[in-house]
């Protein structure tokens, strides 16, 4: 099975390019089969790792960014594969 895990952050104003440099360069301790990294406007970034594994696997995640770099609580989200169409 693939499971993704999306970790999601949104930079305080004008503070995404060091957000994006930050979650770049987090590493996990395993590696996942890929992992992608996107960035959007109100400087917000997300970060998808795709696994293979049961969708309850204990896998490593991205950590939350200190709290004077980001606006709110990241947001986290697990989905499994629902085959491709």
């Amino acid at each position: 099975m693939t499971v993704a895990l999306m970790w999601e952050a949104r930079a305080v104003a004008g503070r995404g390019e060091e957000l994006l440099s930050w979650a770049r360069a987090q590493t996990l301790s395993r590696r996942p089969l890929r992992r992608e990294t996107f960035r959007a406007p109100e400087d917000r970034v997300l970060v998808i790792t795709w696994w293979d594994a049961p969708y309850d696997a204990d896998l490593p995640e991205l950590p939350d960014p200190d709290p004077d770099l980001v606006t709110r609580a990241v947001h986290r989200w697990r989905f499994e594969s629902a085959g491709e169409d």
